[in-house]
């Protein structure tokens, strides 16, 4: 199932999708694999896949651990394809990476290989919608969707331009500022992913700032999906049991108003 089969699926559910992300080579390699599995199994609708990067400039301090830790034990993007292409999990993958591991591995190679390793889509948060030209086209012939993120700050052009380049879902942030656990979110999630839904029939997800069941449950009356990426990168650092972690999230989404 591809990640529009997936939203499809769980439209006629009446459900979100719950999309969780964790670091590639956190606490090492296998062991994040083994966590991505886990997070499958919790329930997950869609996992995201970090590629860890020297300059995450979009990353808090839990992601940006555990990119520095991943690169110490020397994980690079084409260990990581491969370690992918091993997993047991029958829901849609997704990359996320900055644009500089993309170009120095290949764009057309990367979109090849990556598919051919069972991902669904990419999220290249440092590539403009205006410059998608890069990827697209190789990213369409290798059955990749493009993800691009807008945020509060976003003037409607930007939004429109995101909206048209983005398949799979629109990635809206919640906040200006990085990925990280958050106490509360912005009031104004409400009325961007309003924006997002007047430009494109394309689901929107909201992430950054989201890590507990009600912000979850919250964020899924307003959007088609929620993001959860820090919490599960402090699970992992804890050992706590990742597979019920994810599962009281994934039942957060559930009895929801339509968007």
């Amino acid at each position: 199932m591809n990640i529009t089969e997936t939203f499809s699926d769980l439209k006629k559910k009446d459900e979100a999708a719950l999309i969780c992300f964790f670091t590639a080579g956190y606490p090492n390699l296998d062991q994040s694999m083994e966590k991505i599995e886990a997070i499958a199994a919790g329930g997950a609708d869609i996992i995201e896949i970090g590629i860890p990067f020297s300059d995450p400039v979009a990353d808090g301090p839990a992601i940006q651990h555990a990119a520095s830790a991943a690169l110490e034990q020397g994980v690079c993007l084409s260990r990581i394809i491969d370690a992918v292409s091993h997993l047991s999990v029958s829901v849609p993958l997704v990359f996320m990476s900055y644009l500089n591991p993309v170009l120095q591995y290949g764009v057309e190679k990367f979109c090849r290989d990556s598919s051919g390793a069972g991902v669904s889509g990419v999220i290249l948060p440092d590539l403009p919608a205006e410059e998608s030209d890069l990827v697209q086209g190789p990213a369409r012939e290798h059955h990749i969707d493009t993800i691009f993120m807008v945020s509060p700050a976003s003037p409607h052009k930007r939004i429109s331009a995101a909206c048209r380049v983005s398949t799979g879902f629109v990635y809206c942030v919640s906040l200006c500022g990085v990925t990280g656990m958050r106490n509360s979110l912005s009031p104004d999630i409400g009325r961007m992913v309003e924006s997002v839904v007047s430009c494109t029939d394309t689901p929107a997800a909201v992430g950054f700032g989201i890590s507990g069941p009600g912000q979850v449950a919250g964020v899924s009356v307003v959007a088609h999906g929620a993001v959860v990426g820090s919490r599960l990168i402090h699970a992992a650092e804890m050992d706590e049991d990742m597979e019920l972690l994810v599962r009281r999230l994934k039942n957060a989404t559930k009895r929801r108003m339509p968007v």
